[in-house]
């Protein structure tokens, strides 16, 4: 099928050839330095991953800034609704967020894959199949967040607090169903190197967001129940306005066909394919979800949720710029595997993490040196700056790791390796880090930098276990295994309710 609309340019085999020494972007090939074939290969990376990898974290950034706007404005409400916001997004909805996005991650795969190999109409069915699963795992997630308060109770939530905190919950339902539509569309259009327009769209519905927050709350006093409604509202102003880019756009052309009965085609298999991307994305995201409840039964909890916020809502940010270089790696590594070009994969893969790396590492030290301004972008109060200040070192520590270790879970999405990264977070994270800052935390009355710091152990040692088989990796066996992947997903045999005729 001819590609005439689109951007093809990102797998045309001229990093492979100057890789294997071939020539390659106007180099004369073999004849050239090694030294100077890699200079040029690391330039023609940067020029790939950057139309992918900026935009991608502006979208990644805008989404964490709508949740912290939302927490800044419920904090200007008072500390309980600052405690009870921060539990409602870092808590409730981030585990609906991390469910989702792994269960997304699953499209991500398939997608970068066969937009590398060329089957650009697979990536519409397999948009629509992930839609449809994630659609129907979010009934059981609305019947959690409408329980949500003796949910907390059950946790050890303060009474105050997790009552506050349900009636944030209450308007994030609809949020829910937004995520299900999102990260489908979302992974769609990035496999195919269509990351700006979503940036776009991003940032008039935060703008909106904004205007409709100060709304609710301040002229309507819809309270906390309000802030969450607006935030699930400007969801869904993202997700329909990404479709209607999707639908009308000719970019998509080659890759969007119509509604077709091929998404409820083996919807059982897709499911495992799903629910192995979701454990291994949803158990990275809801570590520090982990911290968050666990911080609510330490004495004086609101100073621990509110310090623990401010901390954590600022690593989210730094986080999200790492998801952005994620997404970036998971569509460079996808493409290039099902282009079948092994070295390109391979190299793509360590220049997005060292580029990652080092954008952490400048803003984990410009958060040291503000260490002691930082909360005052949430809340007033002195007691709350000073708990912050203290937990300064484990924030940047934390950012750094966290400069590395995403990208590295990205290049593991677009090589298919999700239900192997599962088991080493399920071993990293909940068999070491979390008894370590469990441990920590309350055997040894280290309090909130013991739970922080036994939980970083466990990132450390993931990262580290994920560095180490990402440079054993065979990439022309992960070259064979792409290709495996898409003849077994392959059903272009499916008749389509609507199609390009």
């Amino acid at each position: 099928m001819g590609r005439t609309t689109g951007d093809h340019h990102a797998v045309d085999g001229r990093l492979e050839a100057l890789l294997s020494g071939g020539a390659g972007d106007g180099e004369r090939g073999g004849s050239e330095p090694w030294l100077r074939r890699m200079a040029a290969a690391a330039a023609l990376e940067l020029r790939l991953l950057a139309p992918l990898a900026a935009p991608a974290v502006v979208v990644y950034m805008l989404i964490i800034v709508m949740s912290s706007t939302t927490q800044i404005v419920c904090g200007q409400l008072g500390n309980v609704q600052l405690a009870a916001a921060s539990l409602g997004n870092n808590g409730i909805q981030v585990f609906a967020y991390g469910l989702m996005l792994g269960m997304g991650s699953a499209v991500e795969t398939l997608c970068g894959q066969a937009y590398g190999a060329e089957k650009y109409e697979m990536l519409g069915v397999y948009l629509q199949r992930s839609t449809v699963l994630l659609m129907a795992t979010g009934v059981p997630l609305a019947v959690m967040y409408a329980f949500s308060e003796p949910i907390l109770l059950l946790l050890g939530q303060s009474p105050e607090i997790a009552g506050a905190a349900a009636e944030f919950a209450y308007g994030l339902i609809p949020q829910i169903f937004a995520y299900a539509a999102n990260f489908p569309i979302q992974k769609f259009l990035q496999a195919q190197s269509i990351v700006a327009p979503s940036a776009y769209i991003l940032a008039a519905s935060f703008v909106l967001h904004v205007a409709l927050s100060w709304l609710a709350v301040y002229v309507l006093g819809l309270g906390l129940l309000g802030a969450s409604l607006t935030l699930s509202l400007t969801w869904w102003v993202l997700v329909l306005g990404q479709f209607a880019y999707i639908v009308w756009s000719p970019r998509c052309r080659d890759t969007w066909a119509g509604f077709t009965w091929a998404a409820f085609a083996d919807l059982p298999g897709f499911a495992g394919l799903s629910i192995a991307s979701a454990v291994m994305l949803a158990l990275e995201v809801w570590y520090f979800q982990v911290l968050i409840l666990l911080a609510g039964m330490l004495p004086d909890p609101q100073v621990a949720l509110d310090s623990l916020t401010v901390c954590t809502s600022i690593q989210s940010w730094v986080f999200m710029i790492s998801v952005g270089f994620n997404a970036a790696a998971s569509v460079r590594v996808g493409n290039e595997l099902g282009a079948g070009n092994p070295r390109s994969a391979a190299f793509s893969a360590w220049m997005v993490t060292a580029l990652s790396a080092f954008v952490s590492a400048i803003a984990g030290l410009v958060t040291f040196l503000l260490r002691d301004k930082l909360s005052y972008i949430f809340t007033t109060g002195e007691v709350v700056s000073r708990a912050v200040a203290d937990l300064c070192p484990l924030l940047v520590g934390t950012i750094l790791l966290c400069g590395i270790q995403p990208v590295l879970s990205g290049v593991a999405v677009g090589c298919g390796w999700q239900a192997m990264v599962a088991y080493i977070n399920i071993g990293c994270y909940y068999f070491i880090g979390l008894p370590l800052g469990v441990l920590l935390g309350f055997k040894f009355d280290f309090g909130i930098k013991g739970l922080w710091g036994g939980m970083i152990g466990g990132t450390l040692i993931q990262t580290l276990i994920l560095i180490w088989i990402t440079l054993r990796t065979d990439w022309n066996k992960e070259v064979e295994e792409a290709r495996k992947r898409l003849d077994k997903w392959d059903d272009t045999r499916q008749p389509l309710l609507a199609d390009k005729e």
